[in-house]
């Protein structure tokens, strides 16, 4: 039995993505359609290596007997979009950070907190962040074992995580700047070929830009509200996956055996960590993956009960795409969904 199924800004990376995922996964789908922007109804979109979708008008799209719609169009898009298609009776997972810190809509990673799916009360669950997603799933076997009381949380960010145009933007840079062309920086603060930018999001009155501050405040929603989070966020010229250089204080003593073996178990998570040459995972090497990499496991002696660990993702499928994908099917173990 199958359920009918839409994707929103379906034309964009992040809802091919989607598209791709879903297929791939074989999610049970009777019917399916991208929707996006009347500018691009009438595009064509893949879903999987067989079936071309013709991309129809958001606007003018009628959710009524659709069982879900996996939304990735932008977060004004979704504020007027998600709630009228729930209110047709579509379950809406949401990909923008538009409804994230709502109280009434859970904010869900399928292997951290997988029953607050059951809290949509509006029918709208939100996808995370994609640097908080790879982090909690992290974080939940070791927070599990010794209970985290902080983590201070440094990222290397890829381009992909600003569109199409954030990876157009790389490429153009580093092609112009080897045969001397004169550089702009229009998708972000300053050149982002061969360069880092500490600076993501919008800044706030405190100096924490809102991408530092969705990882802090989207880990308490979802993992606990006690944990103290202090996050540096930086763009770096990589084109797919997310690294975080994480540092971890625990109320209980650490143990790196037991914490090397609950990451090892743990659902979503892969354990990549030789203390030899290239004995770690990259982004250049998890690009396309579904699990979240980590590696450089090691005790931190400058704090209480601390520990360390480098940890990797595709920020387009674990930070997007896939964990939405995640949230339906959990949906559907816990017949959620539809019928």
């Amino acid at each position: 039995m199958g359920y009918r199924v839409a994707v929103v800004g379906a034309t964009g990376a992040v809802g091919r993505e989607i598209l791709k995922t879903l297929a791939e996964r074989q999610f049970p789908v009777d019917e399916i359609v991208a929707l996006a922007s009347a500018r691009s109804a009438g595009k064509e979109v893949s879903f999987g290596d067989k079936k071309v979708l013709k991309v129809q008008n958001l606007e003018t799209f009628d959710f009524t007997g659709w069982d879900v719609a996996l939304f990735s169009p932008g977060g004004a898009v979704s504020a007027v979009h998600a709630p009228r298609a729930a209110k047709a009776g579509c379950i809406v997972i949401d990909n923008t950070s538009h409804f994230r810190m709502e109280p009434d809509v859970p904010l869900v990673v399928p292997e951290v907190n997988p029953n607050d799916v059951k809290k949509a009360k509006r029918g709208i669950i939100a996808n995370p962040n994609c640097s908080t997603i790879q982090m909690v799933v992290a974080l939940k076997p070791l927070h599990d074992l010794f209970t985290i009381r902080r983590v201070v949380v440094a990222t290397y960010q890829a381009v992909a995580g600003a569109g199409k145009s954030g990876m157009d933007e790389l490429f153009n840079q580093a092609r112009g700047s080897l045969v001397g062309d004169p550089l702009k920086a229009e998708q972000f603060t300053k050149q982002i070929a061969f360069n880092c930018i500490p600076h993501i999001d919008r800044f706030m009155d405190d100096g924490a830009t809102k991408e530092e501050w969705k990882m802090t405040v989207e880990t308490r929603k979802i993992l606990d509200p006690d944990i103290a989070v202090f996050a540096t966020c930086v763009r770096v010229p990589v084109f797919i996956g997310h690294a975080e250089a994480i540092t971890v204080e625990f109320e209980e003593p650490v143990d790196l055996a037991r914490a090397r073996e609950a990451l090892r178990e743990a659902p979503g998570v892969v354990l990549h960590d030789k203390r030899e040459d290239g004995g770690y995972a990259t982004p250049l090497e998890i690009v396309g993956e579904d699990a979240t990499y980590v590696s450089r496991l090691r005790i931190d002696p400058t704090v209480p009960n601390g520990l360390g660990f480098w940890c990797v993702a595709d920020n387009l499928r674990k930070g997007a795409a896939l964990n939405a994908v995640q949230i339906a099917e959990t949906m559907v173990a816990l017949d959620l969904l539809g019928h």
